[in-house]
């Protein structure tokens, strides 16, 4: 079997490196792994083709930007990339983001039409049921269930300046999201399927299959001093914050709120910073650029009394079942499908922006037994988001749709 799989990064960030995790288990199945991707990569085990440049980002984000046509611009490169498609004939299509300023999606759909490839189809956000942006909960839309218009959100991720085409882009993606005959969508988490089952891919088949992590390299065991004092992080209790981009969105403002009403004998330290974000950071919060280290990340989150993830926007993040996977507790607002990676033994959950209630969160975990909590997270990671279990579900589904049981 051959399986290609598209995707705005490869072997970088969250989805890029579920892709790659997913394509070495293609690999060890003995079939055939090729990932194309439109922004940045790293090396990867699988074929990797790049879709357009650089160059082609830039002129993709402007016409984005200005005239709300997400989505609708790289046609010479998606032009370019279906003759690669078509040569390399794969049996089946997996798509995760399609959006992200690198592919054109009316070439793409029309292609897998009269291809008539059999696709799955992971969706990581909202942009695929909206005439506009990625999620809709910050703004209370439900416009999405019956048509867009007049966006409340067109600010919103891909940004808006000067249009809104959020009424003709839902048409479009409408007719173009429903041509392919074979798909099943799947979903990380029972939050979004719900919202999917409402949108007008509701007449496919949807799947939830949860995020997995690799649970052997995201592990407690890791206690090497040297990163914490590489990141000045010394023997004094700390919270800990991790993002790939951290804006509004992400919950930096929340952490600035709790930071000033948290004991000062506690510090905050946020993974994903700017270079400009970290010089404005007050006192007491330490600021970390982005790393691509796995064991890295593992020695912050499992030597961190909790983490935080006061995310106001979001599907299933993978930091949290990277914490537990580390033994970590996590606190995380009511947020999309964010809890449903806790249990009452592994976390806390709290409403969204209620700053008092976060510094109540972390007085319990800081007050409750720290081998129990590395315990009871370990073992739900073990259980549930085990990336050797969760992609066998992927490598089953490949196989069920291509048998026509689906």
């Amino acid at each position: 079997m051959k399986v290609l799989q598209i995707n705005s990064t490869a072997n970088t960030g969250s989805h890029g490196r579920i892709a790659e995790e997913l394509g070495s288990s293609i690999i060890e199945k003995g079939w055939t792994s090729i990932i194309a991707y439109g922004r940045s990569g790293r090396d990867s085990k699988s074929r990797l083709i790049r879709i357009g440049s650089d160059t082609n980002i830039i002129a993709h984000g402007m016409i984005s930007l200005l005239f709300d046509l997400h989505g609708f611009g790289s046609r010479n490169a998606t032009k370019r990339f279906i003759r690669e498609l078509e040569s390399l004939e794969p049996d089946i299509v997996h798509l995760h983001n399609i959006h992200g300023y690198y592919l054109n999606v009316r070439i793409l759909f029309e292609c897998l039409e009269r291809l008539d490839i059999p696709v799955i189809w992971t969706l990581h956000d909202c942009w695929p049921i909206t005439g506009h942006c990625s999620y809709f909960d910050s703004v209370v839309c439900k416009r999405w269930q019956t048509g867009c218009y007049h966006c409340p959100n067109s600010k919103g991720y891909p940004k808006s300046l000067l249009y809104d085409n959020s009424e003709r882009n839902y048409y479009i993606k409408k007719r173009l999201f429903t041509k392919p005959r074979r798909m099943i969508i799947v979903t990380p988490s029972e939050w979004l399927a719900g919202h999917v089952r409402c949108s007008y891919l509701g007449g496919y088949m949807v799947k939830v299959i949860y995020n997995g992590i690799n649970i052997s390299r995201f592990t407690p065991d890791y206690n090497d001093i040297s990163i914490r004092k590489k990141y000045g992080i010394g023997s004094e209790p700390y919270i800990l914050g991790v993002a790939s981009i951290w804006d509004k969105r992400k919950g930096l403002e929340d952490f600035v709120l709790l930071r000033r009403i948290l004991d000062p004998l506690i510090s905050i330290a946020l993974v994903g910073l700017n270079e400009k974000q970290m010089r404005s950071l007050p006192e007491g919060i330490k600021g970390i650029s982005r790393t691509e280290s796995i064991e890295e990340l593992a020695v912050l989150y499992s030597n961190a009394e909790m983490l935080i993830n006061p995310t106001w926007v979001d599907n299933f993040p993978t930091t949290n079942i990277e914490a537990l996977a580390c033994g970590t507790p996590i606190v995380t607002y009511d947020t999309g499908g964010s809890p449903e990676a806790l249990t009452m033994e592994t976390g806390i959950v709290v409403k969204k922006g209620e700053i008092a209630a976060l510094h109540d969160a972390v007085k319990i975990i800081m007050s409750g037994d720290r081998k129990v909590y590395r315990y009871k997270c370990r073992r739900r990671a073990e259980c549930m988001f085990k990336s050797t279990d969760r992609y066998r579900e992927y490598l089953d589904l490949y196989t069920e749709l291509l048998s026509g049981n689906k």
